[in-house]
């Protein structure tokens, strides 16, 4: 594992025991949110006309530090939101992404369309506190779980009423996909160099069977790498600094999904 996934697993497992000591699972279920229908990102990535986008929100990251750090987390979802995106990611991360509190409740306030909690989940807790902070679906990453660990808390989520993106890396990790997953996102970057290659995201998804919504994450940077990767197979597409670098992140989802539009009625 990759040093910085070992600080950040390590800074979870903290946390964790701390909010465990302030809030109850049973504080949990009390939560305005824990008792509503979830959307279903399924549903919106499948829908004809789909842009497929998965559009993030992100400050800062571990690697490229600040990305955007006064965004105004509301105008910048309306947008994606507008612009056609078929899920919203939010980083929920404070030590290593620089997410706020208040992010993600006014998230789920402003949207209707499904939310991604994006975070690095270590703990059945912590998915009950994603159901209760309003989340539609949330991200197991394979690399910083056992399979038994992915098991118990894809199947917790989807008994609350979520659905599950399982983030794997390489070929080692594709026996953590298990029936309670209902998308896969492979990481094109190299966790342990950082390179981005499309091809090999490509090969380890023709490993993966076609029931699931394969997702690309990570490094893609135009309508190019989103064809090349739609005709490989690939129906989903998690972009986070690509559109959080510009002043207005909310117009460059939308000149992408209108280039992606273009280029698909072109090819018909």
């Amino acid at each position: 594992m990759h040093d910085i996934l070992q600080t950040i697993v390590e800074q979870k497992h903290k946390e964790v025991e701390f909010l465990q000591s302030q809030y109850s699972i049973a504080d949990l279920k009390q939560q305005k949110h824990f008792q509503r229908a979830c959307y279903s990102a399924k549903s919106a990535i499948n829908k004809e006309k789909a842009s497929g986008i998965i559009a993030e929100f992100k400050r800062q990251s571990p690697k490229k530090g600040p990305i955007n750090p006064n965004a105004n987390i509301k105008p910048v979802l309306e947008s994606y939101q507008q612009a056609n995106a078929s899920v919203i990611s939010v980083l929920t991360d404070k030590y290593f992404f620089g997410a706020k509190d208040s992010d993600f409740e006014n998230a789920r306030a402003c949207l209707s369309i499904p939310l991604l909690r994006k975070d690095f989940l270590v703990h059945p807790y912590q998915v009950y506190q994603s159901k209760a902070m309003g989340a539609d679906l949330i991200l197991l990453i394979a690399a910083i779980l056992t399979i038994d660990e992915v098991k118990t808390m894809s199947q917790l989520a989807k008994e609350l009423g979520m659905e599950v993106l399982l983030e794997i890396h390489d070929e080692s990790e594709l026996n953590h996909i298990n029936s309670h997953i209902d998308l896969v996102g492979i990481n094109n970057r190299n966790l342990k160099d950082f390179s981005v290659d499309l091809n090999h995201s490509i090969k380890l998804s023709e490993q993966i069977p076609d029931s699931f919504i394969k997702v690309a994450e990570s490094g893609i940077s135009g309508t190019e790498d989103i064809q090349f990767l739609k005709t490989n197979g690939f129906q989903a597409f998690l972009i986070g600094e690509y559109f959080m670098k510009h002043e207005h992140p909310g117009q460059a989802c939308s000149d992408l999904i209108m280039q992606i539009s273009k280029k698909d009625k072109s090819c018909k």
